[in-house]
């Protein structure tokens, strides 16, 4: 069982950045690959990024390659998202996921566990 709680969100111009933080608890989650997504109003839920557990690989969608960067650091039990030159767009609810297994995994169907999300609002 892995339980797991977002911070990190808040409001920011356009251009600027936040780091998202998701505290793990559990044993499991060293070994669990980790992924991020987001949900804005109206749309439905989407891929963001995902990395496995050894950090080994990563996977982005294109709408944040070369912006966003996750990470994880399983002594501390705890994935970020660095995210750099925000956008409008990118306004939605962040929500980290995590589940066993060794690959790389994008869909939100193939995740066990979710955190409770954190709003991200980028201004123009």
């Amino acid at each position: 069982q892995v339980q797991l709680v977002e911070s990190g969100g808040g409001l920011v111009q356009a251009g600027g950045s936040l780091r998202l933080s998701c505290a793990a608890s559990g044993r499991t989650f060293g070994t669990s690959a980790m992924g991020w997504f987001r949900q804005a109003p109206g749309k439905e839920r989407e891929f963001i990024a995902a990395i496995t557990w050894t950090s080994g690989s990563t996977n982005y969608a294109d709408s944040v390659k070369g912006r966003f960067t996750i990470s994880r650091d399983n002594a501390k039990n705890t994935g970020y998202l660095q995210m750099n030159s925000l956008k409008p767009e990118d306004t939605a609810v962040y929500y980290c996921a995590a589940r066993p297994g060794i690959r790389i995994y994008i869909t939100s169907s193939e995740y066990t566990y979710w955190g409770q999300g954190t709003q991200v609002t980028v201004s123009s």
